[in-house]
């Protein structure tokens, strides 16, 4: 019966010695051009294609054609792509707060499995108030179950610190809906319909479009019922001036106040958050939190 080999050595060294080699031009064969700063970053072409099957492709149509250029990569900050380098050179990576979520998007992106939970480890660690929606937008777009339903659990915990954040103002209509569908949000209705029409202002500035058609996709599950009769005819003065909220919506929240009771068939939009401040109405409306 064959004796198994043992291993001998350290393995630090070694990963000392590539380390070294992480942006150093001497011996590289690549160069990348990245961020939108077009910093240069210089690589090794075997040592990328072993470890990522993305640079195996990337590098891989232009390695007999003489001289390289240079690969341009516009989206991915320089101080994200020297994180992921790292990864690939030592198996490991010192992560930062600040940086932490465009080295997230650059490992989905270049399916960088390991490098992807290490991230998502690291993030869900360091949540915080100015990180949370950001970290949010991030999960919502690549589909990151978990670290969404953290996020929407941490941002219901603190409602109202995380509603004036500019992290907030800037979540795309398919980030903030799951929020606004949430009963345990910690926030009156009527902060978060401020809050609501703060966000479409600003994705309107930024869209050119008009408040009312970038808050459509959202706008329907605020939940109106909750309002009472002078905050409703506020809004609705409101509304006159800057159209958020169809008419038709409003009238239905009218409809909940004359018939002094909630409609079960509407489900949420007569139902009370976690944060919903008692109003003399509620009690007609039969509204217990879920």
């Amino acid at each position: 019966m064959e004796t198994p080999g043992l291993v001998h050595g350290e393995a630090a060294p070694f990963a000392t010695a590539l380390r070294s080699l992480i942006n150093n031009p001497q011996y590289s064969d690549v160069c990348f051009v990245v961020g939108q700063e077009q910093q240069e970053v210089f690589a090794h072409r075997c040592l990328l294609a072993c470890r990522c099957n993305f640079f195996q492709r990337l590098l891989g149509a232009g390695a007999s054609s003489g001289v390289p250029s240079p690969v341009v990569l516009g989206t991915v900050p320089a101080e994200a792509f020297l994180a992921v380098l790292e990864f690939l050179y030592t198996n490991s990576v010192q992560l930062q707060r600040h940086s932490v979520l465009e080295v997230l998007t650059a490992a989905v992106e270049y399916g960088l499995e390991e490098l992807r939970e290490l991230c998502l480890e690291f993030v869900m660690k360091v949540l915080d108030v100015e990180l949370v929606c950001e970290a949010l937008q991030v999960a919502v777009t690549f589909g990151l179950g978990p670290l969404q339903e953290r996020c929407i659990a941490f941002i219901e915990a603190h409602s109202q610190e995380v509603l004036r954040t500019r992290g907030f103002l800037e979540l795309s209509a398919s980030a903030l809906l799951p929020l606004l569908r949430s009963d345990k949000l910690c926030v009156d209705e009527a902060e978060l319909v401020r809050a609501a029409r703060s966000w479409a202002r600003v994705g309107a500035a930024v869209l050119e479009r008009p408040v009312a058609e970038v808050a459509a996709p959202v706008v329907r599950e605020l939940r109106l019922a909750l309002l009472a009769p002078a905050e409703l005819s506020a809004l609705e003065e409101q509304n006159r001036r800057e159209p958020l909220i169809p008419v038709e919506q409003i009238v239905e929240a009218w409809k909940c106040h004359a018939l002094r009771r909630g409609d079960p068939a509407r489900g949420a939009p007569c139902r009370r958050r976690r944060g919903t401040l008692p109003r003399a109405h509620h009690r007609f409306l039969e509204l217990p939190f879920k």
